[in-house]
């Protein structure tokens, strides 16, 4: 078992794919997964949090100052650059206007720390990025909530939020709790291993409704899988040319985080008309997520040696 996840973990990349294919080809599978996406998320969490520890998690006081102008920068002035844009273009109220708005307004996908992790980075700042970002949605989804199209459902947006931070506490506090008294020297390799498996089958889950629906009118789809793909990776090269020439000393985690984001969160609280779009864009959004780690390894360049992560 462990050779196995050693083995998973030196191909990560493609254990992702294949769990693209699964979710594509498998709409039965994908179906039954569904349900059980919060546990798995959840699990990764407890994974990433074993891996990485609570120190380098939690980082020195600079780093929590620099995290925090970050999640200002990707979750407060970006989402509102776009609205101000999208409201000169008079597609202020188009049908995936505010579903645009939400993921640019979301908090670091849970994968993103994976992925830095695959593409040989350290991945403290991306989890920070994630925790501190989760805890300040609350307030800093309120201006979108406000000013971009009526939704009428804030507080339970924010009721939402509330919920995954919670998860987030719980299972990054029991991932430090096991570094420390249980499993003081863990084996990266096997870990690594096992969130490689944990984000491919959580893929399968998040695809059920993609594949059906490109089956049904797969011309419209395919247009908005462009616009994610370009959507996506736009913000993640901009973000590292961004945090490269800011000399940040971690630019890839926090570049991925700009691109990745956990817009599934609003699915927990919005209505039905306002998630119809949001549904169908986070099956696409899937693709260029976990196609991050080989269509960008260029842009990140070559992996750091082992125990000494750039």
């Amino acid at each position: 078992m462990i050779a196995a996840l050693h083995m998973v973990a030196r191909h990560g990349r493609w254990a992702l794919v294949l769990g693209l294919a699964c979710g594509l080809g498998l709409p039965g599978l994908a179906a039954q997964l569904k349900p059980w996406l919060p546990h798995l998320v959840a699990l990764l969490l407890y994974l990433t949090a074993l891996r990485i520890g609570p120190r380098a998690a939690l980082g020195r006081l600079a780093e929590a100052r620099r995290t925090l102008a970050l999640v200002l920068l990707l979750q407060l002035a970006l989402p509102l650059a776009a609205l101000a844009a999208l409201w000169v273009l008079g597609l202020r109220d188009h049908p995936y206007a505010l579903a645009f708005l939400l993921m640019l307004s979301a908090p670091s996908v849970t994968g993103s720390v994976n992925f830095t992790i695959m593409l040989g980075r350290d991945p403290a700042p991306a989890l920070r990025l994630l925790i501190l970002g989760t805890a300040l949605l609350p307030l800093t989804v309120l201006p979108i909530l406000w000013l971009g199209p009526e939704i009428g459902a804030g507080g339970e947006a924010l009721a939402a939020s509330g919920r995954l931070l919670a998860v987030i506490f719980a299972a990054t506090t029991a991932g430090f709790a096991t570094r420390a008294f249980i499993w003081r020297a863990p084996d990266l390799r096997t870990v690594d291993g096992m969130n490689a498996v944990a984000l491919a089958v959580i893929v399968v889950g998040l695809m059920a409704a993609l594949g059906p629906a490109l089956r049904a009118n797969p011309v419209p789809v395919l247009w908005l899988v462009a616009g994610v793909m370009a959507v996506n990776f736009g913000l993640q090269i901009a973000g590292y040319r961004l945090f490269s020439a800011l000399h940040l000393p971690e630019p890839v985690g926090p570049a991925i985080v700009a691109g990745n984001r956990n817009a599934a969160l609003f699915l927990m609280a919005l209505p039905p008309a306002v998630t119809d779009p949001l549904l169908i864009l986070l099956g696409c959004y899937q693709l260029p997520m976990y196609l991050t780690p080989i269509l960008l390894a260029r842009l990140y360049g070559p992996a750091a040696p082992k125990g000494e992560p750039r």
